[in-house]
């Protein structure tokens, strides 16, 4: 509509300068579908062109199809002939898994520098690599390679251990998961460190809890007494003097890092509990002085 009220308004102009003119509309045309045209035919163009460049020949995939071929290859080790990649003799590392499917399936990967069990008991072959080389058992994510795993950590020096996905197999998995699980191993030794205890919850009275908030970003400090009644607040510099003043304090918390000179100050004036926003990794704790952290309190 406001195109044809332009045109209309263009044709009633009868001069142009000193010449008498006369102005005729001979069609209005949509130049967003003459641009629209001229995108597609250049997004054909650049696909066209693509398709010619990138597009692998006939020669390329049949060297690719060959040379996947010649790495599926795959090789026998030791007396007892267990199915091997090709790089397994020239590796420092190597991964023992538990079949030739297994072995296969890493190759298709890229991964040639693999031996394989083939059965649940381990052969002298896997025991001599083992000592030789740097080993990583890669196993069936079941119940079978659960018990595989048992038994090399009995008879085989092992490094790391990694495992398919649960409820899959080594063969099953593809090249993602494969590399998910080789990056994912864990060292033998960790398997069997002591899993650190989570302190137990504690319940802290309200008070302990909102004064513990309430000293956050301040370097300040307040005392409490056995009544969980505050005695006083005071700047953290002069804490350590307030303390070998005072007497009848139970509760220390403050903002700042407990030192070994609280620690002891507060051992000695038989205080129970201090609380900070962080422990000094060289403080020896004393056994009648409870040392909790401000993210202890708060997590209650």
């Amino acid at each position: 509509m406001s195109t044809a009220l332009i045109a209309a308004s263009v044709e009633s102009i009868n001069r142009v300068g000193p010449c008498s003119a006369k102005v005729v509309l001979d069609k209005i045309e949509d130049i967003r579908e003459a641009r629209r045209k001229i995108i597609i035919d250049r997004a054909k163009e650049i696909l066209h062109k693509w398709n010619v460049e990138s597009m692998p020949s006939v020669d390329e995939v049949y060297k690719e199809i060959s040379d996947t071929m010649k790495m599926g290859k795959v090789e026998k080790y030791g007396p007892d002939e267990l199915p091997a990649g090709p790089a397994l003799e020239n590796s420092k590392e190597i991964i023992i898994v538990e079949g030739r499917a297994d072995i296969i399936n890493l190759m298709r990967c890229g991964i040639l520098n693999t031996v394989a069990l083939e059965g649940a008991k381990i052969p002298e072959s896997i025991k001599k690599l083992t000592k030789e080389k740097e080993a990583t058992a890669l196993l069936d994510g079941d119940r079978g390679g659960d018990l595989i795993l048992k038994e090399l950590l009995q008879v085989t020096n092992i490094k790391y251990v990694g495992r398919a996905p649960r409820g899959k197999e080594i063969e099953e998995c593809n090249c993602k998961e494969i590399t998910e699980a080789l990056e994912k191993r864990v060292a033998v030794a960790d398997l069997f460190k002591p899993k650190k205890a989570e302190k137990p919850k504690v319940e802290y009275p309200e008070l302990i809890i909102e004064t513990t908030k309430s000293l956050q970003g301040s370097l300040e400090a307040v005392l409490l007494n056995e009544n969980v009644e505050p005695i006083e607040r005071m700047p953290v510099s002069q804490l350590a003097e307030r303390l070998q003043q005072l007497t009848g304090v139970d509760t220390v918390i403050f903002d700042g890092i407990i030192t070994q000179r609280i620690v002891d100050i507060a051992s000695e004036k038989n205080i129970k509990r201090i609380v900070a926003s962080r422990i000094s990794e060289a403080v020896k704790p004393a056994l009648n002085v409870e040392l909790v952290t401000f993210a202890e309190v708060l997590r209650n």
